[in-house]
This record gives C-alpha cells, structure tokens and sequence, in this order.
C-alpha cells in the first residue's frame, strides 16, 4: 500500500523551503495533484504564485512550462501548430506549451476569453486538437494559473465554464511579519528555488493518485456533499449553483485529504475544509446579493453552519 500521507509531507516540506508559512495553500495543491484536478490561485501580484507552481514540479521531478498570458495571445501559441515540411512533403506538429506535464499559466485573465478556451479540452479531456488530429497530454497533467483580482485594469473574468473546470481556488495572501523577515533572509545570497531538489518520483505520485481512489466514503458522506451543493442552487442569494463536478471533486477531494492525513476513511471535517476551495469559485452570486456585498465564500459559509452534519456510524464488518 501506497502510503500517500509520507508522500504528501514530503512534498510540502520540500516546498516549504521556498513558500513560507503557507502550508494549508501548499496542502490543497497536493490535494489536486492527487485527484488530477486543476488550481486557480488568485491573489495580487508578488506574493509567490509562479514561485509555489516552480516549487512543486521541482519536488516531484515533473516537466514544467510556463506560458505568460497577454491580451494579444492566439490559441496557437498554446496548443501549437502543424507546419509543412518541404523535405517530407508532409504537415508536422510542433507541439505548444501545453504539452508538459505541470503548466503555469500566469495572469490567464489577461488573455481574452478565445485564447482562454484553449485550454479547455486540455484541462478536462486530457488532450489538445490541431487542425483535426488529437494529440495526448503527457501524465500527470496539472494546470496552475494564476490571475489577478478582476477589478484591476486589463483583464477578462473567466467565463463559468472554465471557472468549472478548475478543481479548486486558493489565495496566498501577504506572509506575516515574522514569515516575511525569514523570507528575506533565504533569499540573501541566492533563491532556494535554485537548489530544491525532487522529493518524490513521478511514479511515486501516480500511485498515489490510484490509491486514494480506495478510500472509504460511508453513504452518509455522499449525502452531505450532495446536500451542501443541492444547498447552493437553492440559495436565494445565488443565481447559478454548483454543477454535479462540484459533488464529484467534494468527493474526490475528500479522499485525498484523509490520506494525506493518515486515514483511510472521509470524514465530515474534509469535506468542511474543502468546500470553500471547490465550492466558491463555482457559485454566481445574484446582482441584488452582490449589491448588498455578499459573496460566494459568505454563502458557503453560511450552508456549512446550516446543513446538517451527519452523525457517526459504525463501517460494514467493525
């Protein structure tokens, strides 16, 4: 048996040594890592978002590219080209950025939303096509993008069904005082991204991602995560509620979270933990809400004190 809490901490150590004092954000990544999920980071500029996405394909020894999003980008730039070849008289295919196993994809709310498709089929089908062929993304496949708050000049909100495709959402937010003194002190005489090591094999983290996938949810946690997302599309402060992907990585999220913590069972804490991250990015909140200053995170918070939690029950054969 896999053990994925040893090969989580390892991670998150190694991480650490670059990211300082964010070690729930650190978690989460993993936490998508093992369900082959996506992360929107979203925070100001400069608070470590391309750093932490470096950090990881580091650790774990994966490929790693980085596309910066602008306003004039093409999907082509992404996905890559079919260029004709004089010698052979036929097309080939010239790979994009994409093509790699950990992607950045920094400030992707600057890029307008045709670009932004793009990297549609590669987030949810695993695959890009170009001019008619498909071509498969290489395993493990993760996109971390990173874009700023929308009220800053020059970007374009994501439309939902991207924001869908993303497993979760996180923000860094500015260090402590204490954390950021030790951040000026690592980066003194050279930055600790330059000597992070790989902690964990690829194939390390492939069985990992198959073995949370055994993880015991008793039916009663599969209530309570459909009753949290039937909650959001009943809400009346909320125009357009969670889809069924929002059930299903409460779910997978919540395996993954009790095997980075040692157990081989969900509780009803996980999936508690992880509703803000999966939820809140997934939810439309009403113009007459949004007036009055409500949002998605006060929503979810809300439902996690209102819907019933369910009570403990004994496992089949205990």
């Amino acid at each position: 048996m896999v053990d994925v809490r040893e090969i989580g901490q390892r991670v998150v150590d190694n991480v650490e040594k670059v990211i300082v004092g964010k070690s729930d954000e650190v978690r989460l990544c993993i936490v998508a890592l093992l369900c082959q999920g996506h992360v929107l980071i979203e925070d100001v500029p400069g608070v470590g978002k391309t750093m932490l996405a470096k950090a990881l394909a580091r650790s774990i020894g994966c490929t790693f590219r980085r596309i910066q999003f602008t306003p004039d980008m093409l999907p082509s730039d992404i996905t890559g080209v079919s260029v004709y070849n004089q010698k052979t008289q036929e097309f080939e295919f010239r790979p994009g950025p994409v093509m790699t196993q950990i992607l950045l994809t920094d400030e992707i709310n600057r890029a307008t939303p045709k670009t932004q498709s793009a990297l549609l089929e590669a987030m949810e089908e695993r695959q890009v096509t170009v001019d008619g062929i498909t071509h498969p993304m290489p395993q493990p496949f993760l996109v971390l993008a990173t874009q700023n708050p929308i009220e800053y000049e020059g970007t374009f909100p994501l439309p939902e069904a991207q924001l869908d495709r993303f497993l979760l959402r996180l923000r860094l937010g500015y260090p402590s005082a204490r954390d950021e003194v030790s951040i000026l002190d690592s980066q003194q005489r050279r930055h600790p991204i330059d000597s992070l090591d790989r902690v964990v094999e690829v194939e390390e983290l492939q069985e990992a991602q198959v073995a949370i996938r055994e993880i015991y949810v008793d039916d009663l946690i599969k209530e309570y995560v459909v009753s949290l997302v039937n909650a959001t599309r009943n809400h009346a402060d909320i125009y357009l509620g969670a889809s069924p992907r929002g059930s299903l990585a409460l779910h997978r999220g919540g395996q993954a979270k009790s095997a980075l913590e040692g157990r081989d069972y969900v509780i009803p804490d996980d999936i508690k933990a992880l509703a803000q991250p999966m939820l809140a990015h997934r939810l439309i909140v009403s113009p007459s809400a949004r007036i009055k200053n409500v949002d998605a995170s006060a929503v979810i918070a809300e439902l996690l004190d209102t819907v019933p939690v369910p009570g403990a029950r004994l496992r089949a054969g205990r």
